[in-house]
Protein backbone atom coordinates (compact mmCIF):
# COMPACT_ATOMS: atom_id res chain seq x y z
CA UNK A 1 0.00 0.00 0.00
CA UNK A 2 2.70 2.46 0.93
CA UNK A 3 4.49 1.62 -2.25
CA UNK A 4 1.56 2.49 -4.54
CA UNK A 5 1.10 6.00 -2.16
CA UNK A 6 4.51 6.79 -2.84
CA UNK A 7 4.24 5.96 -7.09
CA UNK A 8 1.14 8.53 -7.11
CA UNK A 9 2.83 10.90 -5.30
CA UNK A 10 5.77 10.86 -7.97
CA UNK A 11 2.89 10.74 -10.72
CA UNK A 12 1.26 13.86 -9.28
CA UNK A 13 4.74 15.17 -8.82
CA UNK A 14 6.42 14.94 -12.43
CA UNK A 15 2.49 15.59 -13.74
CA UNK A 16 2.43 18.79 -11.76
CA UNK A 17 5.81 19.83 -12.76
CA UNK A 18 5.14 19.17 -16.71
CA UNK A 19 2.42 21.47 -16.52
CA UNK A 20 4.36 24.47 -14.81
CA UNK A 21 7.58 23.94 -17.58
CA UNK A 22 4.54 24.20 -20.15
CA UNK A 23 3.46 27.15 -18.33
CA UNK A 24 6.34 28.74 -18.68
CA UNK A 25 7.14 27.83 -22.10
CA UNK A 26 4.16 29.52 -23.02
CA UNK A 27 4.61 32.46 -21.15
CA UNK A 28 7.83 33.65 -23.45
CA UNK A 29 5.63 33.45 -26.15
CA UNK A 30 2.41 35.01 -24.78
CA UNK A 31 0.99 37.21 -21.68
CA UNK A 32 -0.13 35.49 -19.20
CA UNK A 33 -3.70 36.91 -19.69
CA UNK A 34 -3.86 35.66 -22.68
CA UNK A 35 -2.76 31.73 -21.91
CA UNK A 36 -5.56 29.23 -21.82
CA UNK A 37 -5.60 25.78 -20.08
CA UNK A 38 -6.74 24.37 -23.55
CA UNK A 39 -3.21 25.79 -24.87
CA UNK A 40 -1.58 24.33 -21.86
CA UNK A 41 -2.53 20.99 -22.30
CA UNK A 42 -1.90 20.71 -25.63
CA UNK A 43 1.58 21.49 -25.33
CA UNK A 44 1.68 19.44 -21.72
CA UNK A 45 0.13 16.20 -23.71
CA UNK A 46 -2.83 15.98 -20.99
CA UNK A 47 -6.67 16.42 -21.01
CA UNK A 48 -8.45 19.13 -19.62
CA UNK A 49 -9.75 16.37 -16.56
CA UNK A 50 -5.71 15.77 -15.96
CA UNK A 51 -5.22 19.72 -15.39
CA UNK A 52 -7.85 20.35 -13.10
CA UNK A 53 -6.88 17.22 -10.53
CA UNK A 54 -4.07 19.50 -10.07
CA UNK A 55 -4.84 23.28 -10.34
CA UNK A 56 -8.13 25.10 -10.10
CA UNK A 57 -7.31 27.65 -13.16
CA UNK A 58 -4.51 29.45 -14.40
CA UNK A 59 -4.07 31.30 -11.65
CA UNK A 60 -3.39 28.40 -9.55
CA UNK A 61 -0.55 27.72 -11.69
CA UNK A 62 1.38 30.66 -11.92
CA UNK A 63 0.73 30.49 -7.96
CA UNK A 64 3.08 27.29 -7.64
CA UNK A 65 5.62 28.66 -10.14
CA UNK A 66 5.88 31.79 -7.78
CA UNK A 67 6.39 29.72 -5.02
CA UNK A 68 8.96 27.38 -6.93
CA UNK A 69 10.81 30.44 -7.46
CA UNK A 70 10.79 32.21 -4.74
CA UNK A 71 11.68 29.12 -2.40
CA UNK A 72 15.16 28.87 -0.76
CA UNK A 73 15.35 32.45 -1.02
CA UNK A 74 17.43 34.78 1.88
CA UNK A 75 16.04 36.94 3.60
CA UNK A 76 16.92 40.96 2.75
CA UNK A 77 18.53 41.59 5.94
CA UNK A 78 20.27 38.37 5.87
CA UNK A 79 21.95 39.14 2.63
CA UNK A 80 22.93 42.89 2.43
CA UNK A 81 24.32 42.31 6.43
CA UNK A 82 25.72 39.49 5.98
CA UNK A 83 29.61 39.82 6.75
CA UNK A 84 29.82 37.21 3.69
CA UNK A 85 28.60 38.85 1.41
CA UNK A 86 30.23 42.16 2.10
CA UNK A 87 33.26 40.71 0.75
CA UNK A 88 32.34 38.55 -1.75
CA UNK A 89 30.33 38.42 -4.90
CA UNK A 90 27.50 37.35 -3.07
CA UNK A 91 23.71 37.58 -4.50
CA UNK A 92 19.87 36.65 -3.43
CA UNK A 93 18.91 33.17 -4.33
CA UNK A 94 16.30 34.94 -5.96
CA UNK A 95 18.50 36.83 -8.35
CA UNK A 96 20.60 33.80 -8.82
CA UNK A 97 17.73 32.01 -9.97
CA UNK A 98 16.66 34.47 -12.50
CA UNK A 99 20.20 35.15 -14.06
CA UNK A 100 21.47 31.49 -13.95
CA UNK A 101 18.35 30.26 -15.40
CA UNK A 102 16.11 31.32 -18.02
CA UNK A 103 13.17 29.34 -17.16
CA UNK A 104 11.75 31.90 -14.40
CA UNK A 105 13.00 34.65 -16.83
CA UNK A 106 9.38 35.23 -18.60
CA UNK A 107 8.05 35.98 -15.26
CA UNK A 108 9.53 38.93 -14.65
CA UNK A 109 8.73 40.19 -18.03
CA UNK A 110 5.01 40.25 -17.84
CA UNK A 111 3.61 43.07 -15.97
CA UNK A 112 0.64 41.11 -14.56
CA UNK A 113 2.95 38.69 -13.10
CA UNK A 114 5.63 41.33 -11.48
CA UNK A 115 2.83 42.76 -9.34
CA UNK A 116 2.10 39.10 -8.12
CA UNK A 117 5.90 38.51 -7.54
CA UNK A 118 5.53 41.68 -5.30
CA UNK A 119 2.79 40.41 -3.41
CA UNK A 120 4.55 37.23 -3.07
CA UNK A 121 7.06 38.95 -1.88
CA UNK A 122 5.25 40.76 0.57
CA UNK A 123 4.17 37.90 2.06
CA UNK A 124 7.74 37.34 4.29
CA UNK A 125 7.69 41.18 4.76
CA UNK A 126 6.88 40.97 8.67
CA UNK A 127 10.66 39.62 9.39
CA UNK A 128 12.12 42.53 7.38
CA UNK A 129 10.03 45.47 8.52
CA UNK A 130 10.14 44.17 11.99
CA UNK A 131 13.90 43.74 11.95
CA UNK A 132 14.55 47.42 10.61
CA UNK A 133 11.85 49.05 13.35
CA UNK A 134 13.93 47.05 15.94
CA UNK A 135 17.63 48.18 14.99
CA UNK A 136 16.10 51.80 13.99
CA UNK A 137 14.20 54.76 14.35
CA UNK A 138 12.13 54.28 11.41
CA UNK A 139 8.13 53.56 12.35
CA UNK A 140 6.04 51.01 10.79
CA UNK A 141 5.12 52.80 7.89
CA UNK A 142 8.27 53.98 6.76
CA UNK A 143 10.19 50.53 7.24
CA UNK A 144 7.02 48.95 4.97
CA UNK A 145 7.52 52.02 2.42
CA UNK A 146 11.08 51.08 2.88
CA UNK A 147 10.92 47.59 1.95
CA UNK A 148 8.33 48.22 -1.32
CA UNK A 149 10.42 50.77 -2.46
CA UNK A 150 13.77 48.20 -2.60
CA UNK A 151 11.46 45.03 -3.37
CA UNK A 152 10.22 47.23 -6.36
CA UNK A 153 13.48 48.41 -7.52
CA UNK A 154 15.45 45.07 -7.11
CA UNK A 155 12.22 43.38 -9.64
CA UNK A 156 13.33 46.46 -12.30
CA UNK A 157 16.98 45.98 -12.03
CA UNK A 158 16.10 42.39 -12.85
CA UNK A 159 13.77 42.83 -15.71
CA UNK A 160 16.39 45.45 -17.15
CA UNK A 161 19.34 43.58 -16.86
CA UNK A 162 17.31 40.35 -18.69
CA UNK A 163 15.84 42.73 -21.34
CA UNK A 164 19.54 44.39 -21.70
CA UNK A 165 21.34 41.03 -22.03
CA UNK A 166 23.00 41.90 -19.25
CA UNK A 167 26.72 40.01 -18.86
CA UNK A 168 28.18 41.16 -15.66
CA UNK A 169 24.91 40.83 -13.42
CA UNK A 170 27.43 39.71 -9.96
CA UNK A 171 29.29 43.96 -10.44
CA UNK A 172 25.51 44.94 -11.05
CA UNK A 173 24.37 43.34 -7.89
CA UNK A 174 27.58 43.86 -5.71
CA UNK A 175 26.83 47.92 -6.57
CA UNK A 176 22.91 47.83 -5.64
CA UNK A 177 24.02 45.66 -2.30
CA UNK A 178 26.12 48.16 -1.31
CA UNK A 179 23.91 51.26 -2.46
CA UNK A 180 20.97 49.13 -0.49
CA UNK A 181 23.70 48.85 2.53
CA UNK A 182 24.49 52.45 2.47
CA UNK A 183 20.92 53.64 2.84
CA UNK A 184 19.84 51.18 5.37
CA UNK A 185 22.99 51.92 7.54
CA UNK A 186 21.69 55.54 7.81
CA UNK A 187 19.03 54.63 9.80
CA UNK A 188 20.24 52.23 12.06
CA UNK A 189 20.83 52.69 15.93
CA UNK A 190 24.33 51.40 16.54
CA UNK A 191 25.43 50.57 20.08
CA UNK A 192 27.43 47.97 22.06
CA UNK A 193 23.82 46.22 22.19
CA UNK A 194 22.98 45.69 18.28
CA UNK A 195 26.28 44.62 16.80
CA UNK A 196 25.03 43.57 12.91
Amino acid sequence: MEKKIKKEDRRVRYTKQIIKESFLELLKKSSFAKITVTQLCRLAEINRGTFYLHYYDMDDVLDDVLNDMLSNTSSVMDHVFSKECQHANCSYPFCDKIHSNDMFRPLLLDDTISARIIDKMADHKEHYITWLMSHSILTFEEAEAVFYFQMNGCLTINKLMIRNHCTDWKKIQKTIDAFIRAGLESFLIHDQRNEI
